[in-house]
């Protein structure tokens, strides 16, 4: 059934769970794990920073560095407490492209996906989630 599940990794607490489920999947189904971060580009406002100290970009990359580092270490760390071994791929450019991108050249089966909570509904519209939904061309599992 589902041979290659990836999960949607982030900084958030909903990852944190969808990552838990893709685990548990993927010890149930003797399936291949992954995750996949999308990293977030450096604010617009940090050329002001950049006026002032040519070097501040340097440092604001390797710190950008560092915690994708420590975010990808963290769920080897929560995979390999579980018994399961991930592959942890780090993207870069717009989210949703990124990701289906990734999904195709590795031929995900499942995509598992953290839901965040929004209070409006026509907010929902507009989600990442509601695009990927869209635009992947895999099963999508969604958790709260």
């Amino acid at each position: 059934m589902f041979r290659n599940i990836a999960a949607a990794y982030d900084k958030s607490g909903e990852s944190e769970r969808a990552l838990m489920v893709a685990i548990r999947l993927a010890t149930a189904l003797d399936a291949d794990l992954h995750t996949v971060t999308v990293a977030e580009e450096l604010p617009a406002y940090t050329a002001y920073g950049v006026a002032g100290d040519p070097s501040v970009i340097r440092t604001l990359s390797e710190d950008r560095s560092k915690f994708y580092a420590s975010l990808q270490d963290k769920a080897r760390e929560k995979a390999s407490a579980e018994g399961v071994q991930v592959s942890t791929h780090l993207l870069d450019g717009e989210k949703v492209d990124a990701i289906v991108h990734f999904v195709r050249e590795q031929k995900i089966d499942l995509m598992v996906i953290g839901l965040h909570h929004r209070s409006l509904r026509v907010s929902r519209l507009w989600s990442t989630v509601y695009e990927l939904a869209q635009e992947l061309p895999c099963s999508i599992l969604g958790v709260h």
